[in-house]
């Protein structure tokens, strides 16, 4: 595609550039603007397939183009020389990747690829901020909450795509000193969600609920998220910005930690089993290596269940009827909530919506906009 010619930046303007991809779409829509909010410059890519055209910062660049067309994304990075890349554009859809691996890989892992090698193209690029996903990369966990060094167990080619990124990412700081952090979002709501297609639970339940009509609960509504709001997740990724240079050394040093007590705890353990008397007993199986990856989870800790959600909103919107209840949709976790711990102690991060509160602005935004 031509791409128009950007206006030449005032010499005295040292604005950062912040490249954002899907930055027309429901979270990195939000992103764009906590950046402008910021006196950050932004450029939008975003090939609009699930992105709007209203979500569109109109002080930022915008270049409708997919990541997967190296020409194009090679000469926005000439034109506009990005110091940051936050990374959002992905096919989202779970149940999609199932159906369609080819795809899924070809974006969500090619496409981020291609982003990558353009970085290096322009040796200003001083980090990204990639968004996976806490939600789908740990599989069906036995421990709550999960933390940060669980193993990874991805079981459908939406999560093994969000691995597989996170360990490219890995590999591109280690061989080309290109900073990340790996942002792993529980599951994201708030304005501006779209309630059809592969929606979550609460778009879709507010625009029903709105319409007058009965919203269908699957399986018994004890499924359990860990929900963060829209806003929450931007200021995460700006503080990821601020805190590029310093985050890999503060994650490597907590790493560093973890591993000498790790080391103190088996060196304990060898003394005491060289104490006790010689009996013969099953050795114990190795425990799974920890991936050490700059991946933090993004979430609030709290699990929510279906249940919880549509009593909420029932309550919020004034509707007056129960939730009908639907047969269980196949392949969905029963649990998922995520240890936030790290992403305090290492950004200063947290939440500064409860849930409540989060619900409300979201059932406004929807009456504004959508009715």
């Amino acid at each position: 595609m031509k791409l128009k010619k950007r206006k030449e930046r005032v010499s005295e303007n040292n604005r950062s550039i912040v490249l954002v991809t899907g930055g027309a779409g429901f979270i990195g829509s939000h992103i764009v603007d906590l950046l402008i909010q910021n006196n950050y410059e932004v450029v939008i890519v975003d090939d609009l397939s699930s992105g709007r055209e209203e979500n569109i910062n109109q002080k930022a660049r915008f270049y409708n183009l997919n990541i997967t067309d190296q020409k194009a994304l090679i000469e926005v990075f000439k034109q506009e020389k990005p110091d940051y890349i936050c990374h959002e554009a992905a096919q989202i859809s779970v149940s999609f990747s199932v159906r369609d691996p080819l795809f899924d890989a070809q974006t969500n892992i090619l496409g981020s690829l291609n982003l990558l090698q353009c970085c290096l193209l322009n040796h200003k690029v001083k980090g990204v901020v990639f968004a996976s996903s806490g939600g789908t990369i740990y599989g069906e966990p036995e421990h709550f909450p999960i933390t940060e060094n669980y193993p990874f167990r991805p079981q459908a080619p939406y999560g093994i795509s969000k691995v597989a990124v996170e360990h490219y990412l890995d590999f591109y700081q280690k061989t080309y000193h290109l900073p990340y952090v790996a942002l792993r979002y529980g599951n994201v709501y708030g304005p501006r969600q779209d309630p059809y297609g592969e929606a979550g639970v609460i778009a879709i339940f507010i625009e029903k609920m709105l319409k007058g009509e009965i919203p269908t609960i699957n399986g018994d509504g004890e499924y359990i998220r860990d929900y963060v709001y829209v806003e929450d997740v931007a200021q995460a990724n700006l503080l990821a910005l601020k805190n590029m240079v310093k985050l890999s050394k503060v994650v490597r040093e907590i790493e560093k930690n973890k591993e000498k007590e790790k080391e103190e705890d088996e060196t304990k353990a060898k003394t005491k089993a060289e104490t006790e008397t010689e009996t013969k007993t099953t050795p114990e199986p190795e425990p799974e290596p920890e991936i050490k990856l700059n991946g933090l989870n993004l979430g609030t800790g709290r699990g929510i269940s279906v249940n919880e959600i549509f009593s909420l909103l029932k309550e919020i919107i004034k509707f007056p009827h129960p939730a009908h209840y639907g047969p269980p949709r196949a392949g969905d976790l029963r649990k998922n909530v995520l240890d936030c711990r790290l992403i305090k102690e290492v950004l200063g991060w947290q939440p500064q919506f409860d849930f409540s509160a989060g619900l409300e602005e979201t059932v406004r935004w929807f009456k504004e906009n959508i009715h």
